[in-house]
């Protein structure tokens, strides 16, 4: 350690600046810009030698390597979060707790009148507000009457009350869906608490409960999906991993400041997009938007001239599309057929009016949300997180980075003050230090490389400027996408088409509640015992939609 010491201390003061001769200079720049590309693709191919060495194992019947793992060190963290960097601390107004809680009863608790002495004087009360819940059955017995009339051979008897069907009370289920859907419980716990408080109810008949004769709810989230789309002229947009049956799935979510609605897929790709947006109802059209959109990914002049003899500007299911495409194009290759599927996908789903047409989508730069919408806004803290992957090992590449990645976020929080006060003024300067930083040669490759791949993204990325009501960042969908990994960790996945639904129906109901101030099991329970006195949760969104004014990074 001792003769590498001086070693050390050298890249660590080395200043590129202080060598005179220039071809020495930019020797020396490509010399430390090869030791981080072999750094990683050393580090590369220790990681793949490791897999080879883990299957070979694998294979011969012995165990890979353990996949826990020490704690990285901080060089080589894995946390690409830029919260510190792009958040200023605000100073948060205390507020009484008892201003939120709603007193359910009122009880007096008398002093002992022979502790106290002759004198003492009665002077009001002290209130302590001590907060309780009670969980236990309500079982009830109803006793139907029954009358008979004999002259019409025909029995009459009482109807049940609203909300109570079957076995179970209204209370019973709605709890169930809250534990399972908003609390993220699995089905053996909640049957355990169930059981522990003297439900007798069996994993069939819990089962059943969570996911079966919800179509009401299923309809309700339609509607719900509409008001959303139809209260901002943005949504931001995400996709997640999932299971069904054990099978890969993704799971979209779609969402802005007042709901929140889910969408389990079996693919990812941009027809799956066109069809989450369009609420499965994708259909396709052939007319000039299409026609530009196949010239764009370069589908051949002779292939766009066979499409012209299609039905021009008729709306086509995918039955009738599929013969058509046969009998009038049957050569294309899958990509080509692919790009067809597409391009008359957007171009119907534009010309329709049946359902609300999503004008910006905000969402990260995943190749699958490009080319459905007019305008694309890309999330500063996912460009963010690229920067924060760079792990320089020379001392003045870090310095670099570090240097940068301070400008990126002030500029940032330029962006931000522009959303508060927008002027034409501040929209050309911003536009302008955009093209001043973004051109920035650092002399790191890499990192040079990133501000490049950044500078091509201005568009997407300044979109603020032109919509400063948009949020800078995708964080609503991503935390979206974190409730259904929870899900996920949890219960795993659904296993038949109605579970996938209720999944996503109640995932829906429960993140959208949230955001609107609504109580999940009130709202729920108001809904299973019919008394539909609490207002619908697509009417509260298109009540509220002034909020969205309001609405802050």
């Amino acid at each position: 350690m001792a003769e590498k010491t001086p070693k050390i201390k050298i890249l660590e003061t080395l200043d590129l600046s202080g060598i005179q001769d220039e071809k020495a200079r930019q020797v020396m720049e490509l010399l430390l810009n090869l030791v981080e590309e072999v750094t990683q693709e050393n580090q590369d191919l220790r990681a793949a030698n490791q897999q080879l060495c883990d299957e070979i194992n694998r294979l011969k019947g012995e165990q890979g390597k353990p996949s826990f793992k020490s704690k990285p060190k901080a060089k080589t963290s894995t946390n690409y979060s830029s919260e510190a960097e792009r958040r200023t601390r605000k100073k948060r107004r205390r507020r009484s707790k008892r201003e939120s809680i709603t007193i359910d009863r009122t009880e007096i608790l008398p002093v002992d009148r022979a502790n106290l002495p002759p004198d003492a004087e009665f002077k009001g009360y002290e209130d302590v507000v001590v907060q309780d819940i009670i969980l236990r059955t309500d079982n009830v017995k109803f006793r139907k009457e029954i009358f008979y009339s004999a002259a019409e051979g025909k029995s009459y008897r009482a109807e049940m009350p609203s909300g109570y069907s079957g076995a179970f009370g209204p209370a019973v289920r709605a709890l169930v869906m809250v534990l399972y859907y908003g609390g993220t419980m699995s089905e053996p716990k909640i049957l355990d608490l169930l059981h522990d408080v003297g439900t007798d109810i069996s994993a069939g008949q819990l089962s059943n409960m969570l996911i079966k004769g919800q179509e009401a709810f299923h309809e309700e989230k339609d509607a719900i999906y509409k008001a959303g789309l139809e209260s901002s002229t943005y949504q931001h947009i995400d996709d997640t991993s999932t299971k069904v049956n054990g099978e890969n799935a993704y799971c979209y979510i779609l969402c802005n400041p007042l709901y929140t609605v889910y969408h389990t897929t079996p693919r990812k790709d941009r027809l799956t997009v066109i069809d989450v947006l369009w609420n499965g109802r994708t259909q396709y059209r052939l007319n000039d938007e299409a026609m530009a959109y196949l010239e764009r990914v370069g589908l051949s002049a002779k292939k766009r001239a066979r499409l012209w003899n299609l039905p021009r500007d008729v709306t086509l299911d995918a039955d009738r599309l599929d013969r058509l495409l046969e009998a009038h194009v049957p050569n294309l290759g899958p990509q080509q057929r692919k790009w067809v599927l597409e391009a008359m996908a957007v171009a119907a789903y534009h010309t329709q009016s049946a359902w609300p047409v999503v004008d910006m989508l905000i969402a990260d730069d995943a190749g699958q949300f490009k080319w459905i919408t007019d305008d694309l806004a890309l999330c500063w803290v996912h460009e963010g997180r690229h920067y924060k992957k760079l792990t320089p090992v020379v001392p003045l590449h870090r310095a670099k980075l570090e240097a940068f990645r301070k400008q990126f976020w002030e500029f940032y929080r330029e962006l931000l003050a522009y959303r508060q006060t927008p002027t034409n003024a501040a929209r050309t300067r911003l536009d302008a230090d955009f093209d001043a930083l973004f051109s920035t040669i650092t002399g790191y490759a890499a990192l040079d490389d990133r501000i490049a791949k950044t500078r091509a993204k201005k568009t997407a990325l300044l979109q603020v400027l032109a919509h400063p009501e948009i949020p800078l960042h995708n964080n609503p969908a991503e935390l979206g996408a974190r409730q259904r990994v929870r899900k996920r960790d949890v219960s795993f996945g659904p296993r038949v088409s109605d579970g996938v639904r209720a999944w996503d129906t109640f995932a829906t109901f429960a993140e959208t509640a949230k955001k609107l101030g609504v109580s999940f099991y009130a709202y729920l329970h108001d809904r299973i015992s019919a008394q539909y006195q609490l207002p619908s949760l697509a009417s509260l969104i298109t009540d509220r939609v002034f909020t969205l004014n309001g609405a802050t990074a």
